[in-house]
């Protein structure tokens, strides 16, 4: 078989009409992978080539009937076979292969993908409905739209009216004003106050001051009414 177009049969491999005999040049021809026409691997020993070979020789033999197209496909099988049979030969192909690899990928015209590089997102700054009025009720005496509809911060509602009485508290928008001032200008604030865990330190004061200004009316109420807010 070696250096001869005829075997198996012991006639030409390739038909007149269907196919060109494997051309010298074609043995070293890295387009054609001789593995892969023979349907073995790379590390395949001589004697799986060999079987291989006989195998796809008897299926697509032009003198077995197997069909057109099957000379070209035995020329394949034939310039494979020249290529992996003689182990120098094959040999020179498996270097010339891993070297037009290696000059593949050193040289890639396709473009790479690369991941999107997020920045961290920036945190959301918090922000407050200006019309927001902590602890204070909108409904009943006292409320006064026209002097409560301002700023709630620290200090908001300016320096005590004076004639203080009572504990001093040092929070929120009455900071510097006494319980007693507060309960002459905003009586639903000590009733916030009073449900507030804040205002515990000033229960007994906040209890006579919302008493005074009919805001409790008798004990049992009084904890009635504040049982979900204090234990």
């Amino acid at each position: 078989m070696p250096g001869s177009s005829s075997n198996l049969y012991g006639r030409s491999d390739a038909s007149e009409n269907d196919s060109v005999p494997a051309a010298p040049g074609r043995l070293m021809d890295l387009a054609l992978d001789p593995y892969k026409t023979l349907q073995v691997d790379r590390e395949a020993d001589p004697e799986v080539i060999r079987a291989a070979y006989r195998r796809l020789a008897l299926k697509y033999h032009p003198d077995g009937d197997a069909g057109p197209g099957s000379g070209r496909r035995m020329a394949e099988l034939n310039a494979a076979w020249e290529v992996l049979r003689d182990a120098g030969r094959r040999a020179a192909y498996d270097a010339a292969r891993r070297a037009g690899d290696a000059a593949a990928a050193s040289v890639d015209p396709s473009p790479r993908k690369t991941a999107a590089v997020r920045s961290p997102a920036a945190p959301r700054a918090e922000s407050s409905n200006p019309l927001w009025s902590p602890g204070r009720s909108t409904e009943g005496s006292g409320y006064d739209p026209a002097r409560m509809g301002r700023a709630m911060g620290f200090g908001s509602a300016g320096p005590p009216p004076g004639r203080p009485s009572g504990s001093v508290i040092n929070f929120g928008r009455f900071a510097g004003w006494s319980l007693g001032e507060i309960a002459r200008h905003d009586i639903e604030y000590l009733e916030w106050l009073d449900r507030a865990p804040i205002g515990r330190q000033y229960q007994a004061e906040l209890d006579q001051l919302l008493r005074q200004a009919g805001r409790r009316a008798s004990l049992v109420h009084d904890q009635e009414r504040r049982g979900l807010f204090r234990r």
